[in-house]
């Protein structure tokens, strides 16, 4: 976690670019289109991804964290479920609770407004802003709080304990309310109740 103030990025696709690269990713990535991708064929092989992001395969994990970062970029999220996706079949994932963990927080600034930038376990990296949104949602059983972003498609990262701690830090009261939020390209989001 960072104030990302590296002056060699001060361009925020720059800085992006350079987040990609300290996340492991080689290069910047461009993605599949598996939103235009609807195979017929659909199997379910014991896939799943659990909380701590981790993947597995009918009670294996994953070793290879290059395989991992692969098929996160045919992963999709359709009404009934998740599902990996290539022209030719569509593979079902079961999804434990976000498909992807927010393992970073950073802030920039850009255009005259502060953003923030999340990056997940698999090299994916967000601008906060209305397109890419954060929501707090509390566990009914334990009332515990966890914070979401909207990465891609339909998925999304819960932000990791450290990266939550970051993203708190940043965050001021809301004008006569018991609430806190955070600003992001211009835009407020609440991130929970004071303690």
């Amino acid at each position: 976690m960072s104030n990302a103030t590296d002056p060699q990025a001060t361009k925020l696709s720059d800085l992006i670019s350079t987040l990609q690269v300290e996340a492991g990713l080689e290069k910047p990535r461009s993605l599949p289109p598996v939103h235009l991708w609807n195979p017929e064929h659909c199997g379910d092989i014991g896939l799943e991804i659990r909380r701590d992001g981790s993947w597995w395969q009918e009670g294996v994990r994953f070793s290879r964290e290059k395989l991992v970062r692969l098929f996160s970029t045919i992963l999709r999220r359709d009404a009934d479920g998740y599902y990996l996706v290539t022209p030719h079949e569509k593979v079902v994932v079961k999804v434990e609770d976000a498909p992807f963990v927010g393992v970073r927080v950073d802030r920039h600034e850009s255009g005259g407004h502060r953003v923030i930038l999340v990056t997940t376990n698999v090299g994916d990296v967000v601008a906060v802003d209305e397109a890419h949104p954060l929501r707090v949602e509390t566990n009914r059983q334990t009332g515990e709080p966890s914070t979401y972003v909207r990465v891609r498609g339909g998925l999304d990262a819960r932000l990791g304990r450290p990266a939550w701690y970051e993203l708190i830090s940043w965050a001021e009261a809301d004008a006569g309310k018991p609430t806190m939020s955070v600003m992001s390209s211009g835009v407020r989001f609440s991130v929970g109740e004071m303690a």
